[in-house]
């Protein structure tokens, strides 16, 4: 196999980087009018963040219960209006009591 300088494969992924984020203002020039492609373009973010987050949580923690538990208060005070360092705290907190309960049990 061929020695291929470090630069090189930055270059490839700048270019790769690039032409995926330039090419839907190259492609699309007009407005887009289709209410359905508009609502799927704004979720999208949403959903993507959604895909890589979940997997995580759940295997963050040494059990499924503490990490399910850990979730769901965040999304009730996530739902509730509370703030970010608020829902991540609590979530924190609960995870911790519920594995800690798990290993006293």
């Amino acid at each position: 196999m061929r020695n291929v300088p470090l630069w090189v494969y930055i270059a490839v992924m700048a270019l790769v980087t690039y032409a995926i984020r330039a090419l839907p203002f190259v492609l699309v020039r007009s407005r887009i009018r289709s209410r359905f492609v508009r609502s799927f373009l704004q979720y999208m973010p949403y959903a993507v963040l959604s895909a890589m987050t979940l997997p995580a949580v759940f295997s963050s923690t040494g059990s499924a219960y503490s990490a399910a538990a850990g979730c769901a208060a965040a999304v009730v005070l996530a739902l509730k209006g509370k703030s970010l360092i608020v829902t991540a705290l609590a979530a924190c907190a609960c995870a911790y009591l519920v594995d800690a309960l798990i290993t006293v049990l």
